[in-house]
């Protein structure tokens, strides 16, 4: 009967310390506790607000869990001490100059610390050292943006309401523009002008594009002139003789005038003595009249029958030489 009760007890216990061992694995599985019995390295690093963050909140890196908050405790006047315990398998991936900065796990909101960053030229983080956190914009931060946003906006809806108002009441140069037919119809007449001056200078590039043609084409005037040197040498020729006759003109004004404003001279005696003037005139006036009395003698001799035989003679052997030239 004892033999009996007894072994019905040692069954009983070999089953509830079955049960506990399934039990413990059970929770070991579920809590991700196995994870305590890892080697692991203590790190820490100082955040001015850790925004709700908790002892045994996971620690992530590259997307991989390596991690958990292990400690908080104020540091200094009012930093936050967080005591971080990572896996060492991790630790030749994280380096001294990593940063670490706080996010949120899915839609759960569980708070999470983010180790990310580091360069291969600093060394692989060690046992209590202290790793830089990022900044980051917190709720608070981004509330107090977006509210100077909407201020903003807020201005901007306020000035563009002002200028519509201006611009439907025909205020300003845009608001003429738009209210004002006769505005309109002067920047139409202007661009009319413009079109007008457009054409006649497209014009002007077509007879400047055809005269230039002409310099490349033999017989032109324009070719010979740019090309053809006995053209430009006579040219150049006429030019030096005008030149000259206006200088000698010059000079024989200029003498001229010296010769008028000097009265001894022959031609300052004929303009400025009156009696000189009148001689030469009254000389002039007997030379015209004892020449047309030497014609009237030379006809009467051209008559009389002592020289009109030989007046004859002459005027047919002049119509002979000019019969046979």
């Amino acid at each position: 009967m004892n033999e009996s009760a007894n072994r019905h007890a040692v069954v009983v216990g070999l089953f509830v310390t079955l049960g506990l061992i399934f039990l413990l694995g059970g929770i070991l599985m579920v809590g991700n506790l196995h994870n305590t019995f890892k080697n692991k390295i203590k790190v820490v690093t100082l955040f001015e607000d850790i925004g709700g963050l908790q002892k045994g909140n996971n620690i992530w890196f590259s997307g991989v869990k390596i991690g958990t908050v292990s400690d908080l405790r104020f540091y200094g006047k009012s930093q936050v001490e967080v005591s971080m315990n990572i896996v060492s398998k991790a630790q030749q991936f994280i380096h001294k100059d990593a940063k670490v900065k706080t996010s949120t796990d899915g839609f759960l909101g569980n708070k999470i610390l983010i180790i990310y960053g580091g360069t291969s030229e600093s060394p692989e983080v060690q046992e209590g050292d202290t790793l830089e956190v990022a900044k980051t914009l917190s709720t608070d931060d981004m509330m107090a943006t977006l509210q100077e946003s909407n201020k903003n906006l807020l201005a901007i809806t306020g000035d563009i309401k002002t200028i519509s108002k201006k611009l439907a009441d025909g205020e300003g140069t845009i608001g003429k523009l738009l209210n004002d037919n006769s505005v309109y119809a002067n920047i139409n007449a202007a661009t009319a002008s413009l079109q007008s001056a457009s054409v006649k200078a497209q014009q002007l590039i077509s007879s400047l594009s055809g005269f230039s043609s002409d310099l490349n084409k033999k017989g032109t005037l324009a070719n010979e002139l740019t090309t053809d040197t006995t053209v430009f040498k006579s040219l150049k020729a006429s030019v030096m003789q005008l030149q000259h006759i206006a200088d000698t003109a010059s000079v024989f004004i200029a003498n001229l005038k010296q010769a008028e404003s000097n009265p001894d001279t022959p031609v300052g005696i004929l303009l400025h003595d009156k009696e000189s003037g009148a001689n030469l005139k009254q000389t002039i006036k007997n030379l015209e009249s004892s020449s047309e009395k030497l014609n009237e003698d030379l006809e009467a001799a051209k008559h009389s029958f002592l020289l009109k035989g030989y007046f004859k003679k002459n005027a047919k052997a002049g119509t002979g030489d000019s019969l046979s030239k």
